[in-house]
């Protein structure tokens, strides 16, 4: 009985690693979460905005971050027929479904800079 309980454990264990994983693998780099979390916050966001808001991002690295997400179906890009033309950046519905996981890093974010810095 022992053996049967500890190998559905290890089966369960091994799924949510490899989950975990699998969200590391789209969610990587230093660059994504942060530009999520600017697009997810106004809801719709011009490149430029984006630019304003990710620290330290150069315009070929967002480009090239905005592309990944939008490979793994996490935002929608939208070309707007104006003069100039914009571009704007959503989540799709999968894409919003990071938006607990983005509310709790920011959330764990402020909790541990006061931990850290002490205020």
């Amino acid at each position: 009985m022992k053996t049967c309980e500890n190998n559905y454990f290890q089966q369960k264990h091994s799924k949510e690693m490899r989950a975990v994983q699998d969200s590391m693998d789209v969610l990587n780099g230093k660059w994504k979460v942060a530009i999520l979390s600017s697009i997810c916050y106004y809801n719709k966001r011009r490149f430029s905005e984006i630019l304003n808001d990710v620290e330290g991002i150069s315009n070929r690295m967002l480009s090239k971050e905005l592309k990944e997400l939008e490979v793994n179906k996490l935002i929608i890009r939208s070309v707007m027929d104006t003069q100039p033309i914009t571009v704007m950046y959503e989540l799709t519905k999968h894409g919003k479904s990071l938006k607990n996981i983005i509310e709790s890093l920011s959330d764990w974010g402020i909790a541990h800079r006061r931990v850290i810095t002490g205020k």
